[in-house]
């Protein structure tokens, strides 16, 4: 009896896989640099509309995506324990100082589940940008499904002046791969880059 429940097991344990894994890794819609496949741009024409994210900041105040139309807007989900998300908050933090001024903004999704750490690790880094409190992650659900992958952070998401999704990206960014993105997209809208 035991001999055949294994062969069983493993065949579910691999279909499980498979079935995850398809789920979790949608095909590349266009990558923006050589080598990153995991940068999806789609076209001008094809980008879809991004969701209005809303809710309350780890400070208590009322935002909403739409309040940032007209600008360029990375949403970009962390969290204080992944060591990815804190890598990268430095460079978050130098996009929003250089590139704020000229019609770009970062918002923050903290997926914690306290937010007592999502405010320590604010007081960490001191973004200069806010963050929606998102514990159970339900903001990223409301995303049009196969942009990025929601289960994985972090992952950043820019958003064109007309509220459209323009990049994602699953992973940690860097400032000049961001800059390869928002530089075109202030351009087309007359934003000095």
């Amino acid at each position: 009896m035991t001999t055949t429940r294994r062969p069983y097991a493993a065949v579910v344990v691999v279909a499980t896989c498979a079935i995850l894994v398809g789920c979790s890794t949608p095909d590349p819609i266009g990558d923006t640099t050589p080598g990153e496949q995991l940068t999806r741009t789609p076209k001008e024409g094809e980008r879809p509309a991004a969701p209005d994210f809303s809710g309350t900041s780890l400070e208590g105040d009322e935002i909403h995506l739409s309040d940032y139309r007209g600008k360029v807007v990375l949403v970009n989900a962390w969290a204080s324990w992944c060591g990815p998300c804190r890598a990268e908050a430095p460079e978050l933090k130098r996009i929003q100082e250089k590139w704020g001024g000229r019609g770009v903004q970062v918002l923050g999704l903290d997926n914690d589940g306290s937010r007592a750490d999502g405010l320590a690790f604010q007081r960490e880094f001191r973004p200069g940008y806010p963050s929606l409190h998102d514990p159970a992650g339900k903001q990223a659900l409301r995303l049009p499904h196969g942009l990025v992958n929601t289960q994985t952070l972090p992952f950043t998401i820019v958003i064109d002046p007309a509220g459209k999704v323009a990049a994602t990206r699953t992973g940690p960014v860097t400032e000049p791969q961001i800059e390869k993105v928002i530089a075109p997209l202030l351009a087309a809208t007359g934003h000095p880059s």
